[in-house]
């Protein structure tokens, strides 16, 4: 399929890929904390006859440079792009802090039809990296909504990895003690997907090391199905954080952290995944 891509500069920095024939079916591809713009999913996503488009919604001009209190109306904005250049029918999907991104979009924004979360949190965390004021400390929500902060666990300073120094960290770890530590900050934080309108397809790795994110999804997917709203989990227990769809580049090993799986394991849940995605994007559950 003939493809035409675009690169975008007003009001965020970012990169179409659509069929160039057009599409009615709009999809907003968001990154998780590596803040890259998923230049390579977008065009996989725009040969399946899809208009994609992926953002860099943190680290760019006028942005705050960390996830850290990032307005939840950036991505209605891309709702707004993607109707604007066709779409008819949304989705939203997104990978780790991406994937977070996209629920709570979701839970705001009636007009999304469905939402892809890959390695997904089922609450919302506090910030990774520094606010506008350059600073990491104290522990801010992710997300704003409507200028307020919108409520999150923060994570407990008295974690220290179990990896010698210089070796890559998983810190799935910091996430469950912090899970204990702040138990009673928990139900405020919960994601309320069973108030989203949109459908849900959730894809999680059993072997997830930066964090329990099939754990996460089996959350997701109760609070879904306690209203009777539909919802699709995927998963495969030797799968890491990071999984491959068909077609695309292998994750490169990062120096900094463990994300769990192996490459071969990870392209496997992508490559089941898959055909689900493409169904749930095209057709809803």
């Amino acid at each position: 399929m003939d493809v035409t891509e675009r690169e975008l500069t007003d009001p965020w920095e970012g990169f179409l890929a659509a069929p160039a024939r057009g599409s009615d079916l709009g999809v907003l591809v968001l990154s998780g904390s590596s803040g890259r713009i998923e230049r390579e999913r977008a065009r996989l996503l725009a040969r399946q006859g899809m208009t994609a488009v992926s953002i860099r919604w943190f680290g760019g001009p006028g942005q705050s440079p960390g996830i850290c209190e990032i307005p939840l109306e950036t991505f209605t904005t891309a709702v707004d792009f993607l109707r604007s250049n066709g779409a008819e029918r949304i989705a939203v999907l997104g990978s780790s802090k991406g994937a977070e991104a996209a629920l709570l979009t979701a839970v705001h924004e009636p007009r999304v039809d469905v939402v892809v979360a890959m390695s997904p949190t089922s609450r919302v965390w506090c910030n990774v990296g520094p606010g506008r004021d350059g600073e990491h400390r104290p522990w801010r929500s992710s997300w704003t909504w409507q200028g307020k902060a919108v409520p999150f666990v923060p994570l407990d300073d008295s974690w220290a990895p179990a990896e010698a120094d210089g070796e890559p960290v998983a810190i799935r770890g910091w996430y469950e003690l912090s899970e204990r530590t702040f138990a009673d900050l928990l139900p405020p934080a919960e994601i309320p997907v069973d108030k989203a309108r949109a459908d849900l397809l959730l894809v999680a790795g059993g072997d997830d090391a930066m964090w329990p994110s099939l754990r996460f999804a089996e959350q997701l997917a109760r609070r879904r199905r306690s209203v009777g709203a539909t919802v699709r989990l995927i998963t495969r227990h030797d799968a890491g954080h990071r999984l491959r769809f068909p077609g695309e580049s292998l994750a490169p090993a990062s120096p900094r952290f463990r994300y769990g799986g192996t490459p071969e394991a990870d392209a496997r849940l992508g490559t089941v995944a898959w055909p689900h995605v493409l169904d749930a994007l095209r057709n809803g559950n």
